[in-house]
């Protein structure tokens, strides 16, 4: 790929580097995947991914379109509504993974909200709402996760999906960027608890992602698209065809001496 081109007048110039998709050549067949957050977005592209590696998976959302999601990717996928803080839906959850596929060897703890409000004027309802899905949901997830493999003496694999705003500040994301960070620092201490029952715990903390959510709350193609752009050295949004790869590599064997990382897949944007 050229990196640079010339211009009609001899001056170098900078090449757009386009998207060309992802190369998903490494094994995961056979394994089971729980999935948070995964009607659609990162959480769904990720679904996509293992079911076209062969892992059985196990879509979990709050609302109904959840079971419309699981359906879509054919007999190897289903869904369970309900609650990630809620500690009876994930008993039952991880008890249905293993009496319908034979194991929970992965879990993808992807689900999240965002309520951007400045600091000084944000509620306490905003705080703890995202407190609670965005890391009290995934402690919760991840501890049922654990102990499972634990007690069943078996290795295991978590993906964490944060977020480049727990890396860096970003303004009205108090909330969000506590919970980012929160997550990235859970990861750390859970993989040095769990390394010695074979269970790895990674982060992977993506900028700016083409899902539906994102581009429903921000002009991407507009003018705040393009102020955004200026941030990003590798002048686009990610896809999350492009995260869901990160997230199945560090989930597979290939990744097997990978643990307590956080993978920043931001474009160059916290270069700085």
């Amino acid at each position: 790929m050229d990196f640079l081109n010339i211009d009609a007048e001899g001056s170098r110039c900078k090449t757009v580097i386009e998207y060309h998709g992802i190369s998903d050549n490494f094994d995961v067949e056979g394994k089971t995947a729980i999935i948070t957050g995964g009607t659609r977005g990162i959480g769904y592209a990720t679904a996509e991914l293992f079911v076209r590696k062969g892992v059985n998976v196990v879509l979990i959302g709050r609302s109904a379109e959840i079971v419309d999601s699981a359906a879509a990717l054919g007999k190897k996928a289903c869904a369970a509504r309900g609650d990630i803080t809620s500690k009876e839906f994930i008993s039952e959850t991880m008890k249905d993974a293993l009496h319908r596929f034979g194991s929970a060897d992965i879990l993808v703890n992807n689900a999240g909200v965002v309520a951007l409000e400045s600091a000084e004027v944000m509620s306490e309802e905003t705080w703890d709402m995202t407190l609670d899905v965005n890391l009290k949901g995934v402690f919760l997830m991840s501890q049922a996760f654990g102990a499972m493999h634990i007690e069943n003496k078996t290795p295991g694999a978590i993906v964490n999906v944060a977020s480049q705003a727990g890396v860096i500040a970003l303004d009205k994301h108090a909330a969000y960027s506590s919970s980012k960070g929160g997550m990235i620092a859970l990861t750390r201490a859970l993989a040095f608890e769990w390394a010695k029952y074979g269970i790895r715990v990674n982060c992977v903390s993506p900028t700016y992602v083409t899902t539906d959510s994102f581009k429903k709350g921000v002009d991407w193609q507009g003018q705040e698209g393009r102020e955004l752009l200026k941030l990003l050295p590798a002048g686009r949004f990610a896809e999350p065809a492009e995260v869901a790869a990160s997230i199945v590599f560090l989930a597979g064997d290939n990744a097997a001496m990978i643990t307590g990382q956080n993978l920043i897949l931001d474009g160059g944007y916290t270069i700085l």
